[in-house]
């Protein structure tokens, strides 16, 4: 998904929930405002604003052989430099596209890795985050890496795609609101991919931050 269309109550809301379903941050994408909201007068009037976002190119997506051997390398050495310093003992494998193409997934696995995954995954966001930050510094550009410990991310995300079709049968048949716990950005974005072509529901992230959830509701028809 290059390109997408989203609607929200304001720029701003509908702007979030496009990075949430491309997995990118503000900075990775040209935002175009095809229509302002309104708030109106007592909940008359109002109309919701609508965007086109689409995904920057990344730099060395394109990048020749050679230097897409540079990110992986540099990825692996990076994850394997943190979990040294942490104390952990884990091995660190890479897992590239079919075409070779970035992302790279780098997967940690190992005995007793609950330390690096967190509550709620919240340590291995983290992780992830400090990784990229420091490829990017060592390459001098952004790289899509992922890192997941112990298969985690993928028995997560396939639990919370169960779990957005069971609520959205719920809210289809009690005709009421339902509201997510707080979950990282990757995590909003599963349930919102989930439910993107549900003919009856729709997806809004609310909250701020940390705070910040999904919530499934019936569209308006």
């Amino acid at each position: 998904m290059k390109e997408l269309e989203v609607s929200g109550k304001t720029v701003d809301e509908a702007t979030q929930v496009a990075l949430e379903q491309l997995g990118a941050s503000e900075d990775q994408v040209e935002v175009t405002v095809l229509k302002k909201g309104r708030s109106g007068v007592l909940g008359m009037g109002a109309a919701e604003a609508r965007i086109k976002v689409r995904l920057l190119p990344v730099p060395g997506e394109k990048a020749e052989k050679g230097e897409k051997g540079d990110v992986v390398k540099v990825a692996k050495e990076v994850a394997e430099a943190l979990i040294k310093s942490m104390r952990i003992t884990a091995d660190v494998s890479v897992t590239q596209s079919a075409t070779g193409e970035l992302p790279v997934t780098l997967n940690i696995d190992g005995d007793d890795l609950g330390v690096l995954i967190g509550r709620r995954g919240q340590t291995l966001v983290s992780l992830q985050y400090v990784v990229r930050l420091i490829v990017a510094e060592k390459l001098k550009m952004w790289v899509p890496i992922n890192v997941d410990v112990a298969g985690y991310k993928n028995r997560r995300y396939e639990s919370l795609q169960s779990l957005a079709l069971r609520l959205a049968e719920q809210v289809q048949r009690n005709r009421r609101l339902i509201m997510l716990e707080p979950m990282p950005a990757d995590e909003r974005r599963i349930i919102h991919l989930a439910l993107a072509d549900h003919p009856d529901v729709t997806t809004q992230s609310m909250g701020e931050g940390e705070m910040r959830k999904v919530a499934i509701l019936l569209k308006k028809h």
